[in-house]
């Protein structure tokens, strides 16, 4: 262990923003809105505000799943909402998700709209709307739930915990380091013994409960994520590698990590999503190329 000093809480907390690391712009305690400004609505029924990040991925990968099974009620317009800027602090924002975080759902395909919030709810709300992607029967919709209910409870642990203290906090620190790493190469190791003995995480079947983990765990299992690779031994996790680079070959799943996205290669970038034509048409790539010309 190294030799740091210790830290003594104080008797009250009080928020010094100075601490709060790369997020430090974006992270407050208090919740509501920090500007007025109302949200764009496109021609489609469901209108999705979002960012290309995992929790992101996960519902845009259900929409065009959706669509590419023929559900043409599915169709929506995707709105880029830049965390880093502060656009999930607008009023109009705030109005869909109280909670401040990407995505957000708003249906105005009912007579009253309906905001849907969390992506795990949304993954849910979509597959009871079109009765696609989670299965009817009581033992497999239980296992699929069950498989999704785990994503959205150890994530966490992943992302704002050894995401946090690996690749973005101030400075590197053994404990909660080490602390974290231990969970995330337990919840590699669950996820690897379930696919062991079954194709997808649900059963037999694709499901929402491999749309909400792939993001996540698929891309820690390529070292694409907070360049953990090596450190965490991912290649290791043979089932996990079977499952994500066959999640990854399905067309819609490409189709719906280029939405919303704002890094990597402009050629898969695709900032707002408003019709099937967008994904050749309009790329970063494309759009540089145009205003160049």
């Amino acid at each position: 262990m190294n030799d740091q000093s210790e830290y003594v809480p104080p008797k009250i907390w009080t928020w010094d923003k100075e601490s709060g690391g790369r997020f430090a712009n974006i992270n407050r305690p208090v919740a509501g809105p920090t500007h007025d400004k109302e949200l764009p609505i496109g021609k489609h029924p469901l209108q999705l505000y979002s960012l290309g990040t995992p929790n992101g991925v996960k519902v845009t990968v259900m929409l065009e799943e959706l669509l590419a099974a023929g559900h043409g009620g599915a169709e929506y317009d995707a709105w880029l909402i830049n965390i880093n800027e502060g656009d999930q602090f607008s009023s109009g924002f705030v109005g869909v998700n109280p909670n401040s975080k990407i995505p957000a759902l708003l249906d105005r395909s009912e007579p009253e709209p309906i905001r849907i919030f969390e992506s795990g709810a949304i993954l849910i709300y979509l597959a009871e709307k079109f009765g696609a992607f989670l299965p009817t029967d009581p033992a497999k919709r239980a296992e699929v739930l069950s498989w999704l209910m785990w994503q959205m409870g150890s994530t966490p642990f992943l992302g704002g915990g050894f995401g946090h203290f690996y690749a973005y906090a101030p400075a590197k620190q053994e404990y909660p380091i080490n602390r974290y790493a231990m969970e995330v190469k337990r919840q590699m190791d669950v996820l690897d013994r379930r696919l062991a003995e079954s194709e997808y995480l649900g059963g037999a079947d694709y499901s929402i409960a491999d749309m909400a983990v792939w993001p996540w765990y698929g891309a820690l299992a390529k070292g694409l994520v907070y360049d953990a690779g090596e450190f965490l031994q991912v290649q290791d996790y043979k089932n996990v590698q079977r499952w994500t680079d066959q999640v990854a070959a399905r067309p819609a799943v490409k189709r719906g990590r280029m939405v919303n996205r704002v890094t990597g290669d402009p050629a898969s970038q695709l900032h707002e999503r408003h019709d099937a034509s967008d994904f050749d048409l309009r790329t970063q790539d494309k759009i540089a190329a145009k205003a160049a010309e």
